[in-house]
C-alpha cells in the first residue's frame, strides 16, 4: 500500500466513526465506498451520482425507463461536451420491509439521517479530488433527497443536482442553489403529484393493483411500480422541455471542454 492510500484509508475510518459510532459494519462498508469511488474518480472530469426514486434501491437497469433516460441522457450530454464520467448509484434504503418501515420517518424529517452522511461523503470525496466535478440526478422522492443533501452543504462548491418530480410534501422544505436544476413538469401536462391533485393520485394509486393484475392475466406480468403511473409524473429524456433545462444547465455550468480547456457558456 501507498503512503497516499494508508493516509486516506486513515482519515476515512475517522470520519466513519464519527458518523457510526462504534457500527463496526457500517464504518468498514463507509470506508470501503469511500476508497473505491477516490480510486476509481481519480482521473474523471465529472463524477455522475443516481438518487433511485422511491425507496431508493433500485438497480438504475431495473428503474422505470424513462428514469433511467434521464441519468443515460445526462452522461450522454457531458461526454459530448468532452468531459470524462464515473457513473454510479447512492442505494439509500435496503429491500427489506424492516428497512422501508425505518425509512418512512427519514422521509417525514426530509431525509435528515441519510442526508447527513451522503453530504459528507460527498464533501470527503471533493476535499481530496479537488479537480472532481459531482453531479447527483434524482426524480421524485430521489429528488426530495438531493435537495436534503445540498441542504447540508454549507458550500456546494464542486457539488450539483439535477431534480426532478419533487413529490409536494417535500416542496416547501427544498432549497434552491445556483448548482440546483429543479424539473417541476415534463413540459406535456401539469405533474399531479407535485400539484397535490389528491383526486387523481388517489386514483391511480388505488388502480395499480388491478392493473397489475390485469397485466398477469393477459401474459404480460409486469413490476408493480410500474403499474402506478401518476398523470405527469414523468420525465422521459425525449421530452423536449426535459431536455433543453438538463441541457442547459449542464452547458452553462460547465461548459465544454476543448484540448483540456474548460469553455464556459455565459
Amino acid at each position: 500500500m501507498t503512503e497516499d492510500y494508508l493516509a486516506l484509508h486513515e482519515k476515512a475510518e475517522y470520519l466513519a466513526r464519527q458518523l457510526f459510532s462504534d457500527n463496526g459494519t457500517r464504518t468498514a462498508s463507509f470506508v470501503n465506498r469511500l476508497i473505491g469511488i477516490c480510486t476509481s474518480a481519480r482521473d474523471k472530469d465529472l463524477l455522475l451520482i443516481h438518487n433511485p426514486g422511491g425507496w431508493g434501491h433500485t438497480p438504475l437497469e431495473n428503474s422505470l425507463p424513462w428514469e433511467r433516460s434521464i441519468v443515460e441522457g445526462v452522461r450522454d450530454v457531458v461526454a459530448g461536451m468532452g468531459y470524462s464520467w464515473l457513473l454510479m448509484q447512492y442505494i439509500r434504503t435496503g429491500h427489506g420491509w424492516r428497512d422501508k418501515i425505518a425509512d418512512v420517518k427519514e422521509q417525514f424529517d426530509f431525509f435528515l439521517n441519510k442526508a447527513k452522511i451522503m453530504a459528507a461523503e460527498l464533501k470527503f470525496i471533493t476535499q481530496h479530488l479537488d479537480h472532481l466535478k459531482v453531479v447527483t440526478i434524482g426524480v421524485s422522492q430521489g429528488a426530495a433527497f438531493g435537495n436534503a443533501v445540498m441542504r447540508e452543504l454549507d458550500m456546494p462548491g464542486q457539488i450539483y443536482s439535477i431534480e426532478l418530480g419533487m413529490p409536494f410534501p417535500y416542496k416547501s422544505r427544498r432549497i434552491i442553489t445556483e448548482n440546483t436544476l429543479t424539473v417541476d413538469g415534463n413540459g406535456l401536462m401539469p405533474d399531479a403529484l407535485m400539484e397535490w391533485d389528491v383526486p387523481t393520485i388517489f386514483k391511480t394509486y388505488f388502480g395499480a393493483p388491478y392493473r397489475w393484475i390485469r397485466y398477469k392475466l393477459q401474459g404480460k406480468p409486469t413490476k408493480f411500480t410500474y403499474c402506478i403511473n401518476v398523470p405527469g409524473h414523468d420525465y422521459n429524456w425525449e421530452y423536449p422541455e426535459v431536455q433543453r433545462q438538463i441541457g442547459d444547465f449542464l452547458k452553462t455550468k460547465f461548459g465544454t471542454k476543448s484540448n483540456n480547456v474548460e469553455v464556459v457558456v455565459s
